[in-house]
């Protein structure tokens, strides 16, 4: 289970409840997330496998599939890796430079639906 640790992180506490989420690039559709497994951004796959820590090869056929930024929370990786796995689709590691703890913050802050005044900042 070494691959989440090549992955971006965030760090997510609510009340006391601590989960540990690592971030990925997909074309699953979300019908094959786990339930605790997040979609911070959706687009076309051309535009999101930037974001993939290894370059991505998109045929032509497959430039014109959605792909997501999402977070996998830990516990549920091996899980959720078969689940793609299963459906043949993506799932590689999100680039740790692009995708870096403000920009996942910043991504779930706004998925989550805070106000940008009332977010906390992020400690590196």
């Amino acid at each position: 289970m070494t691959l989440p640790l090549l992955a971006p992180t965030i760090t997510v506490t609510i009340g006391r409840q601590t989960r540990v989420y690592h971030a990925f690039i997909t074309t699953a559709p979300a019908a094959y997330d786990a339930p605790s497994t997040l979609t911070l951004h959706a687009a076309s796959l051309s535009d999101v496998a930037g974001l993939a820590a290894d370059p991505v090869r998109l045929e032509l056929a497959r430039r014109q599939r959605s792909g997501r930024l999402v977070l996998v929370e830990t516990t549920q990786f091996v899980w959720q890796r078969a689940r793609y796995r299963e459906g043949r689709y993506l799932f590689t590691p999100a680039d740790p430079l692009l995708v870096g703890l403000n920009t996942l913050q910043h991504w779930l802050w706004h998925r989550i639906g805070l106000p940008p005044a009332d977010r906390p900042r992020a400690h590196a």
